[in-house]
């Protein structure tokens, strides 16, 4: 018997794997919530399967998205990145991607780091839905409207609600499996 999942997960293998590995794993590590952050961003207006097959490339191009590094780049890198095609090539996201990291900084300043900020929007534990149709589930919901006034007072970039709430789906802030995908459960518990 084939497991039953979500229906955006669809059939190319790495949406599935996406899906079935990732997708809605609580996520408490800095680096890979700044990327996470990021990756949501550059999907703005395209969809993730584009994004998840320019992951690696991603990647490369932001050094493995070490938010000192990046947060260094300059103008050359900014060009240097536009000529890429290994990423989506669009200046305001990739000028987000460096504002972003800086953005990530001072937050480690401040104490606690991205990890720990964006934990406390739901007291450390995820929001567990109970969604039983896809087209019940929210594009953005209250929560993810304040984090993403707060993100934006804190000098980060391309987080509208929209991206926030995917983002929470993500890093899995929020368990948005559909009831009846094995995930569900396995993250519920």
């Amino acid at each position: 018997m084939t497991a039953e999942r979500c229906a955006w997960a669809g059939g190319d293998p790495l949406n599935v794997a996406y899906h079935d590995l990732e997708w809605g794993v609580p996520q408490r590590d800095d680096r890979a919530l700044f990327e996470l952050l990021c990756l949501e961003g550059a999907q703005a207006g395209l969809a993730w399967i584009t994004i998840l097959r320019k992951r690696d490339g991603y990647r490369h191009a932001f050094e493995g998205f070490d938010p000192q590094r990046v947060a260094a780049y300059g103008e050359d890198d900014v060009e240097r990145l536009l000529a890429d095609p290994a990423i989506v090539r669009n200046r305001a996201k990739v000028r987000a991607t460096i504002g972003n990291a800086r953005a990530v900084l001072r937050l480690a300043e401040e104490g606690g780091g991205l990890a720990a900020y964006l934990w406390s929007f739901v007291d450390g534990t995820p929001i567990q839905n109970q969604w039983v149709q896809t087209d019940s589930v929210p594009a953005e919901t209250d929560l993810s409207r304040t984090v993403s006034r707060d993100l934006r007072k804190r000098g980060f970039s391309f987080v509208g609600p929209t991206i926030v709430y995917a983002f929470m789906q993500s890093a899995g802030l929020v368990n948005d499996h559909l009831v009846h995908c094995f995930r569900h459960a396995e993250l519920s518990g």
